[in-house]
């Protein structure tokens, strides 16, 4: 049966929920749905972003006169493979304030427009490529779930080929 909460009125809601993550009011859902969104994008930059930097990190390094932080076996470093002690302390610096600039705008947004706010909502869109419309705003919204959805499982894919 379709949760009552899975009503459809989200973005690529399809009312499956076996495990009811979903929870038992609208906040819980937006808060989830809010976790998704955010693991969504993440994952879409890791799987684009795995793979090139295999492929580009030693050209890069030589080109820069750096030594190359992939494995021995030409893999990027990893909490599965090693090699996470090569990675500069600054680097990691530099992650962790752009997550928390990324979560303050994230909270900006929500408080200048409680009404109107969407889950993921980070007041970033440079390049104006989300709608207007409700509708076109739905469809890109759900286009980019099912796109996140299957790059979540492709990441997965990743760390197992990786740990085998």
């Amino acid at each position: 049966p379709r949760p009552k909460l899975l009503d459809g009125t989200l973005a690529a809601d399809v009312g499956f929920d076996p495990f009811g993550f979903a929870g038992a009011d609208k906040q819980s859902l937006y808060y989830m749905r809010e976790a998704e969104i955010k693991h969504c994008r993440l994952a879409m930059l890791a799987v684009v972003g795995w793979p090139l930097a295999e492929l580009w990190d030693k050209p890069i390094a030589d080109a820069a006169g750096l030594p190359t932080l992939l494995t021995k076996s030409g893999e990027s470093p990893s909490l599965l493979n090693g090699g996470l002690d090569k990675i500069d302390v600054v680097y990691w610096i530099a992650v962790v304030t752009l997550a928390g600039i990324v979560e303050l705008e994230n909270a900006d947004a929500k408080e200048a427009k409680p009404k109107e706010y969407l889950p993921g909502d980070c007041n970033f869109d440079p390049l104006n490529l989300f709608p207007k419309d409700k509708e076109g705003q739905k469809q890109m919204m759900t286009k980019e779930i099912k796109h996140g959805r299957i790059a979540m499982m492709a990441i997965l894919g990743f760390a197992i080929q990786e740990a085998i």
